[in-house]
């Protein structure tokens, strides 16, 4: 497996996957939608501080993060995907591991995320990765959640991951 960071020739190659890698979790629809999560941008001002997993030369995983401009003591991970035929493996964990080593390594004290609070994959994976849920404004399953996070009922769990 190759790791390296993103560069926006990746671009198609990320917009492609995630409604494939999504299909079996969402419609095709929603899948689609999904993949407006990652436009060119983050590929374009956030390459140094996002990883590409490659096998062959195929994208086997990816992890869009950035190292705030306005609170130098985060980090933040936007989005995250490995194929399906590559989970399992501890692709997403070594993606995530080199992103905590550059934010550490750049002075970043904590990393943030967020997801979905009905994607209770995303929701144990982060737990088990350390990542802790923030304080929100109600309970579901026994987790924090923010009301309308990401707009007109987008609930969101966010997490801060403290790095040492």
């Amino acid at each position: 497996m190759d790791i390296r960071h993103a560069r926006p020739a990746d671009h198609p190659a990320i917009k492609n996957a995630i409604p494939r890698w999504w299909a079996g979790s969402r419609t095709q629809e929603q899948a689609r939608e999904l993949s407006l999560l990652v436009p060119p941008l983050f590929l374009q001002h956030f390459g140094s501080t996002s990883w590409i997993a490659q096998e062959k030369g195929a994208l086997a995983g990816f992890l869009i993060g950035f190292h705030s401009a306005d609170h130098d003591e985060q980090a933040y991970i936007h989005f995250v995907g490995v194929d399906p035929a590559h989970r399992g493996h501890g692709v997403a964990r070594h993606l995530y591991e080199l992103f905590f080593a550059q934010a550490r390594e750049a002075g970043r004290n904590t990393v943030k995320a967020i997801t979905s609070p009905r994607n209770t994959g995303s929701i144990s994976y982060h737990l088990a990765l350390g990542f802790e849920p923030q304080s929100g404004d109600k309970e579901v399953a026994g987790l924090p959640v923010h009301t309308d996070y990401d707009g007109p009922g987008q609930d969101r769990i966010c997490f801060v991951r403290r790095l040492a």
